[in-house]
C-alpha cells in the first residue's frame, strides 16, 4: 500500500475534512426544513427561502454587502497588484522593507486592533461613519491578500517578454497591459475572489466602522443568532454558500479552460 495512503492519513485527512463540511451540510439540509426549530425534521420545505427574499431587513443588509463587497475588492485588487508590481519588480528602493511590513502586517493583525484602530483613525478625522468607511476598510485589510497572491505569481515570471515588447518600442504602460497583465491575470483573479470573498464574510472591522445604513449581512445574520437560530438565517447562508462556490466553479473552469488554449497555441506554434 502507498505509503501517503496509510489508515492513518486516510483517517486524518477524513475526519479533517468532516469536521470542516458537515456542519455546512447541516445547516444547508435544515434550511429546506419545515419546521421552525432548527434541530427538529418536520418534512422538505422551501418556505424559509421565500421568507428570507420577503424580510426587507435581510435583503437591505444582503445589497449592502454585495456593494461593499464589489467596489472593495476592486479597490483593493488594484492596489494590491501596484504593491505587488513594486516589490515584484523593484527589489531595492529606500523604504523597502517598511512599505512590505506595511502591506503585510494586516495578514498577522488581529480584527479587533485594525477595526479599533480603523475606528479611531476616522473619529480623530471626524468622518461619519457609513457605506464609505466599511468599504475603505475592507480594501485596507484584503489588499495586502491580494499583493501576497500576485506577487508569487509576478516572482515566477519571465522577464524577457516585458523587455522583449520594450525592445519592440512598447510603453511600460502598454507593454504591462499586452505581456505583464494576460499573464498574471489568473493570479489578478484569484485576489479579486479572496477580496471578495474576504468582504462578503467579515463582521469584526464591519462592525467597527460601520453607521447608519450601513448594516451588512454578517452583522445582521449575528444580531438575529443572538435571539437564537431560524431556519431563515440557514436559507440566506445556504445562499451565500451557494453564491461562492458558484464563483470558485466559475473561475476555475475559466481558468482551465484558459491553460488548455494556451497549451494548444503554443503546441501549434511548436509545430509551425
Amino acid at each position: 500500500m502507498n505509503r501517503a495512503w496509510s489508515p492513518f492519513n486516510v483517517t486524518s485527512v477524513v475526519a479533517g475534512f468532516a469536521f470542516l463540511y458537515i456542519p455546512i451540510l447541516l445547516l444547508i439540509i435544515y434550511s429546506f426544513n419545515e419546521s421552525k426549530l432548527v434541530t427538529v425534521w418536520a418534512g422538505f420545505s422551501v418556505k424559509w427561502y421565500a421568507a428570507a427574499f420577503a424580510n426587507e431587513a435581510l435583503v437591505s443588509a444582503a445589497w449592502v454587502t454585495l456593494r461593499v463587497a464589489l467596489v472593495s475588492a476592486t479597490a483593493a485588487t488594484i492596489l494590491g497588484t501596484l504593491a505587488a508590481l513594486a516589490l515584484a519588480k523593484f527589489t531595492r528602493f529606500r523604504g523597502r522593507f517598511l512599505f512590505s511590513g506595511m502591506v503585510y502586517a494586516p495578514l498577522v493583525m488581529p480584527e479587533v486592533i485594525t477595526g479599533l484602530s480603523l475606528l479611531l483613525l476616522f473619529v480623530a478625522m471626524n468622518v461619519d461613519r457609513g457605506i464609505e468607511t466599511v468599504i475603505m476598510a475592507h480594501i485596507t485589510f484584503s489588499m495586502c491578500f491580494v499583493a501576497v497572491v500576485v506577487q508569487s505569481r509576478l516572482a515566477g515570471l519571465d522577464r524577457s517578454l516585458e523587455e522583449a515588447a520594450l525592445d519592440l518600442g512598447a510603453t511600460p504602460i502598454r507593454a504591462f497591459f499586452s505581456v505583464t497583465l494576460p499573464i498574471i491575470a489568473p493570479a489578478v483573479l484569484a485576489g479579486w475572489m479572496l477580496a471578495f470573498t474576504l468582504s462578503l464574510d467579515d463582521l469584526v472591522i464591519a462592525q467597527f466602522n460601520s453607521g447608519p445604513g450601513a448594516t451588512t449581512l454578517p452583522m445582521k445574520i449575528f444580531s438575529q443568532v443572538r435571539l437564537g437560530v431560524t431556519p431563515e438565517i440557514n436559507a440566506v447562508c445556504t445562499i451565500l454558500v451557494g453564491l461562492v462556490a458558484s464563483g470558485v466553479i466559475i473561475a476555475s473552469v475559466t481558468m482551465k479552460r484558459r491553460d488548455v488554449r494556451r497549451m494548444r497555441a503554443e503546441q501549434l506554434a511548436a509545430r509551425g
